[in-house]
């Protein structure tokens, strides 16, 4: 059975990007303890692309497959899991990538979609947060998805981010997203 097609976030309000992101049924990977098998010889490298044995995954049905199962575990790895088995694979950053932004309101009745390079979509706020970490090569901007897993917010994303964040009149910069702040400075 094929999957859906991506929806184009552009088209969408934000209020059909919430009922879409609801609507994704995935499966219940924190209730399966399957014994470890091994390593699945897969890595998510830190633009979003899947490797299986040093080669992109080309089909992009198979990468959202296989989204639907990774775990992360409570030592900071990460699994693929089944009800029968468990595989280790290698996460360079984040193991997905936003690449895509919408926003609607202002100030504090902002509300911010972003669509992963997975096809999900997520509302950033309480349940979603967005948190910024500086590093060497920069700041590192990055939304939580579900279960411990995060997305690494695409540059061209985090410039609209701080672009809005510098146009407000919070101290310090920051943004607004379905009732929670966000600000630009770590630790702020």
């Amino acid at each position: 059975m094929p999957m859906e097609p991506l929806p184009d976030l552009a088209t969408l309000s934000l209020a059909e990007i919430a009922r879409l992101a609801e609507a994704q049924k995935l499966p219940p990977v924190e209730r399966w303890n399957p014994t470890h098998c091994g390593d699945s010889e897969m890595r998510i490298a830190r633009d979003g692309t899947w490797f299986h044995q040093g080669s992109p995954i080309g089909r992009q049905a198979m990468v959202r497959l296989f989204s639907t199962i990774l775990r992360r575990e409570e030592d900071g790895g990460y699994v693929l899991v089944t009800p029968v088995e468990k595989l280790d694979i290698a996460v360079e950053d984040a193991p997905f990538v936003a690449v895509e932004m919408k926003t609607e309101g202002q100030g504090r009745e902002t509300r911010l979609a972003f669509r992963l390079n997975t096809g999900d979509l997520v509302t950033a706020g309480a349940q979603h947060p967005l948190r910024f970490e500086e590093r060497e090569d920069g700041p590192r901007p990055y939304l939580h998805v579900r279960g411990g897993l995060e997305a690494l917010v695409a540059r061209p994303v985090y410039y609209e981010l701080a672009a809005m964040a510098l146009a407000g009149d919070d101290m310090p910069p920051g943004v607004w997203s379905d009732g929670s702040f966000f600000a630009l400075e770590p630790g702020a």
